[in-house]
């Protein structure tokens, strides 16, 4: 007799005879009252919760994964910054004072005692057990979370005053960063809008605790962090879109072209720059320094109008297409106090794709498409690759970005001017 009033059957309750049967039990062999220990018969209904994971269940988790993933690289980016940055503005303050193992305990004085007494005990424990990997972090500050070093930050904000502007801002953007690091701290689901709004909270982050002079036009498009983790595997393509118009959402003509120091451009018509940046910005571009070069294919070539025939169009109208953005192009070209800083060419041979090389001062930006046999450049898939620049390997064996310049310098090479 069980504590609950309920009788286990003994293990031959099913024999002929047995105390079962003299029970008057159930069908199954179980008196009434008594609970079963047995394991269902088969092809009945099993009992206790489904433990499988269909098809479904599984792309929904490698999905949350992969979100959680990305965003804890941006999160472990920031804090390591964080802390860099913490530790360069107040170690000098502090350290000649309390010394090397006492100086962040004093700096976070008595409202932070809890948390820093807490960092100082698991730094002890992991030096006992040998956690440590790297003699590097063998110190307090780097036990601090991102919350802890951002009160050290605001508590001493008159010290990092002179090296930051906004003190609003990098609040703002840490608040941003603190809903992210709370749902993949605890493996919660994170959406896609957090994920994204925690990208650019980080972009932005790094960019104002970066402390280097260069305009935002020039670093556009901030290194994602996760493309240094498989840059090897897609060389150095930094996103895919399946047309013009989602790239243009992601990356409009202004930040392509804006801040750009070399320009070079190659295809039929070059719609994307002539038809998205207007002609007093590209004269403004070109004043500031730029060295632009643009080649068309030729409009009274055969290669149109084969072109226009894969397309349907009606005959001349790929041909003067091209005919008014060279005019338009010619007319920057005459409004330059420098004319010789913006070249226009033509070429005669069949187009084989489009690209648009952008340099700034410290990177490069490749949009890049190839000539389908029925579809216009707007409806084409887009490449864009990341170019040499600061921060940024060069892989010239690799690099896409590198075939499709030489590539330009071959065709500019065996091309025309227009006058």
């Amino acid at each position: 007799m069980s504590s609950g009033g309920l009788e286990l059957p003994p293990g031959d309750s099913g024999h002929e005879g047995g105390p079962a049967d003299a029970a008057g039990g159930t069908p199954g062999g179980v008196p009434a009252g008594a609970v079963s220990l047995a394991p269902p018969a088969t092809g009945s209904a099993r009992a206790g919760a489904e433990l499988d994971w269909g098809t479904e269940a599984w792309s929904e988790v490698r999905t949350r994964a992969q979100r959680a993933g990305r965003a804890y690289i941006w999160l472990n980016l920031i804090e390591q910054r964080l802390r860099s940055v913490v530790g360069a503005v107040l170690r000098p303050v502090y350290q000649p004072v309390h010394g090397e193992d006492d100086w962040v305990v004093a700096a976070a004085g008595p409202a932070g005692q809890e948390w820093v007494q807490r960092a100082v005990a698991v730094r002890e424990v992991s030096r006992r057990k040998g956690y440590l990997l790297d003699p590097a972090d063998d110190n307090v500050l780097s036990f601090l979370t991102l919350p802890q070093l951002r009160e050290l930050m605001v508590q001493h904000w008159p010290c990092f005053e002179p090296y930051f502007d906004d003190r609003r801002e990098i609040e703002l953007a840490l608040d941003e960063l603190e809903v992210t690091r709370n749902v993949v701290s605890r493996n919660r689901a994170l959406s896609r809008p957090v994920l994204e709004q925690a990208e650019r909270a980080s972009a932005r982050l790094l960019e104002v605790l970066g402390g280097g002079a260069g305009s935002p036009a020039a670093d556009r498009l901030p290194i994602d962090a996760v493309e240094d983790l498989v840059g090897d595997r897609y060389a150095d393509v930094i996103s895919v879109h399946p047309d013009r118009v989602r790239l243009q959402r992601q990356l409009p003509a202004e930040d392509l072209f804006g801040g750009a120091r070399r320009l070079d451009a190659i295809g039929i018509g070059l719609n994307l720059l002539v038809q998205n940046f207007s002609g007093r910005r590209l004269v403004r571009l070109t004043e500031a320094g730029c060295r632009v070069r643009l080649l068309f294919l030729n409009p009274a070539s055969s290669a149109v109008k084969r072109r226009e025939r894969e397309l349907g169009l009606r005959k001349g109208e790929l041909s003067r297409s091209v005919e008014m953005n060279i005019l338009h192009v010619r007319r920057v070209r005459a409004g330059l106090r420098d004319p010789s800083r913006f070249d226009i060419h033509v070429f005669d041979e069949t187009p084989r794709f489009t690209a648009y090389l952008v340099e700034g001062e410290s990177s490069g930006i490749a949009v890049v498409q190839s000539y389908l046999r029925r579809a216009r450049g707007m409806e084409s898939p887009v490449l864009v690759l990341r170019g040499g620049g600061r921060g940024v390997p060069q892989d010239a064996e690799h690099g896409l970005f590198t075939t499709y310049r030489e590539e330009f310098e071959s065709v500019w090479e065996d091309s025309r001017p227009v006058s």
